[in-house]
């Protein structure tokens, strides 16, 4: 499912904008940014996210913003001397003349520009993850809202597929008379002098409705749709038991389609298939 959150943390002196976004996808798979040295945070903001989140791409964004009171232009000056005196050591070893250029120093100055005055991540932990915990919240609310959608549609789609069912039940009792019918207009085409009572007839019209016979296949077929009705109006996970519901669905419709052995029941099995296939789509997103 699709959801987006955003939210600010106060460091020390510094804001800390914080983004949480995700798009489809069947399991679990989060990704992270966070400033240089924060590294150590993203253990706790996976723990966070997986209380909110059971599926899809879901990507937190931590960023540092400006001091609020700083010098805009503030750099770790340590840490650019310690990288210039490496760079020199390293030139030395090679015995290459080394001599910074203004260039090189403004590269390496705008390297450590971004960790300049961060706290730890031992100290903005805390500050952090209480600004996570908003964010995951407008997070989830986006979620929720697209969850109400989606329930209204698979309402829509499951009366769709009773309708559907109740029509191959409505059709199923008229297959073996049509196909007596059929018989016996097949017989006198061939000038075949056999009476419908004859023994080879009926027992062809017995096998015949024995091969036909659907009725467990629809009795399995409303028990399903009963379950996945009840599934979705229930509190808690849902998709992966309604996934498993919908695959036996659609082996029911299978088999009703391979022994009805009428045409208008095909036809309304292949629109069964057809809608249990666009439910199956959408509930891959569902949590």
């Amino acid at each position: 499912m699709t959801g987006y959150g955003r939210g600010t943390a106060t460091v020390g002196e510094r804001s800390v904008d914080l983004r949480v976004s995700s798009v489809n996808r069947r399991s679990l798979d989060i990704t992270i940014s966070v400033p240089a040295g924060w590294e150590a945070l993203e253990a706790a903001i996976v723990e966070r996210v997986k209380q909110v989140a059971l599926r899809g791409k879901v990507h937190v964004a931590v960023e540092s913003g400006g001091a609020q009171r700083a010098d805009p232009i503030a750099w770790d000056e340590t840490a650019v001397q310690a990288t210039l005196d490496r760079l020199a050591g390293l030139a030395a070893e090679r015995r290459i003349a080394f001599q910074p250029t203004p260039e090189l120093l403004w590269q390496v100055a705008s390297a450590c520009r971004q960790a300049a005055g961060l706290p730890d991540a031992e100290t903005a932990g805390p500050a952090v993850l209480r600004g996570l915990e908003s964010t995951l919240r407008e997070f989830a609310a986006m979620r929720a809202r697209e969850g109400e959608a989606l329930l209204i549609d698979f309402l829509s789609r499951l009366a769709a597929l009773r309708r559907l069912i109740e029509a191959v039940a409505a059709r199923a009792p008229q297959v073996v008379p049509a196909y007596r019918e059929l018989l016996h207009r097949r017989l006198r085409e061939a000038n075949l002098e056999l009476d419908l009572d004859d023994e080879r007839v009926l027992k062809e019209i017995a096998l015949f409705a024995d091969r036909c016979d659907i009725s467990e296949e629809i009795t399995r077929f409303r028990s399903h749709l009963d379950q996945l009705a009840g599934l979705l109006k229930a509190d808690g996970e849902i998709g992966r038991k309604a996934e498993f519901l919908l695959q036996e669905l659609g082996r029911e419709a299978h088999t009703l389609g391979s022994k009805a052995n009428d045409l208008a029941i095909s036809r309304h099995v292949i629109e069964l298939k057809n809608e249990i296939e666009r439910v199956r789509e959408q509930m891959a997103n569902v949590e």
